[in-house]
């Protein structure tokens, strides 16, 4: 099946694209029994720029062109209504999920776009299946929905916390899998991005927000705890991405030690998957083509 517009990218940037990729596509149908082989995640540098011109002040000057560019197109893909843009951030804490938000969406129109946060699940929430939130909040006909972390943490602390067993870890997987797959053939463009950071760096940030009182509160304890797991969360995300990298919902791995590369790279692709939608105005209706105003 053809799942535009991930068929249609330009040869170009597919190329360069794809090195920040998982190198194949999770095996159908997806094993519901056996967790996947993980992907080497360590290839992939955080610290490296790939998409950078070599000056952060072109760079920036790069996003905020993009920005206003990635405007017109959500404003296209709201009146258009053939299609809902799912895009999804998921990191390690201080990996920049918020500062993408900002820097990348933050100078979109209000109308049609969503951004949602997620959180550990209330008592409601836990009553249901771990999807049944996620569905609630899925983008409608032109919807452009951004999800600050995301489903995936279904896959990610469960497993390094050993709430869920081996076998409950691969069903969860499959069910993902299916899920987006279900999304993406009733009309929504999922594009996932991996926000990934170095230890280091992860170090710098969290410091950084107790040394600075406007950033304060943003430091929790829980951090500190999750940081201690580091290798741990590492192999549950390289796990879920060899798992979950599908033609209707593909990864992107983001080095995200630079801010600016960071914004630079998910707005480059968010530009190009939208334009590849072939998006248009509808139709006016002809009756009104002489019609004035008086």
């Amino acid at each position: 099946m053809d799942f535009a517009p991930f068929s249609r990218i330009d040869p170009d940037l597919a190329r360069q694209w794809a090195d920040w990729q998982p190198q194949a596509f999770a095996s159908l149908p997806a094993h519901r029994k056996d967790v996947p082989e993980p992907l080497a995640l360590e290839r992939f540098d955080p610290g490296a720029k790939p998409f950078s011109q070599g000056d952060k002040a072109k760079d920036k000057a790069a996003v905020e062109a993009l920005a206003a560019e990635l405007d017109g197109l959500q404003n296209l893909l709201y009146a258009d209504r053939r299609y809902k843009l799912l895009v999804l951030l998921q990191g390690t804490d201080t990996s920049g999920k918020d500062g993408t938000i900002r820097g990348v969406f933050g100078r979109m129109s209000a109308l049609g776009l969503r951004a949602v946060g997620w959180r550990a699940p209330t008592d409601v929430e836990r009553a249901h299946d771990y999807l049944w939130r996620i569905h609630a909040q899925v983008p409608g006909a032109g919807e452009t929905v951004v999800f600050n972390r995301s489903h995936y943490e279904d896959v990610l602390v469960p497993v390094v916390q050993g709430w869920i067993t081996p076998e409950q870890h691969a069903q969860r997987l499959a069910h993902i899998n299916d899920f987006e797959r279900m999304l993406a053939e009733t009309g929504t463009v999922i594009v996932k991005f991996m926000l990934h950071i170095g230890k280091d760096e992860q170090r710098e940030r969290l410091q950084e927000r107790l040394d600075d009182p406007a950033k304060h509160w943003k430091f929790e304890m829980g951090d500190i705890e999750a940081r201690k797991q580091w290798d741990d969360y590492q192999r549950a995300y390289a796990t879920l991405l060899a798992a979950t990298h599908t033609p209707w919902a593909p990864w992107t791995i983001v080095p995200a030690n630079s801010k600016t590369h960071r914004n630079l790279m998910i707005a480059t692709v968010l530009r190009e998957v939208l334009q590849k939608l072939d998006l248009r105005y509808p139709e006016g209706d002809p009756a009104l083509s002489k019609f004035k105003v008086e």
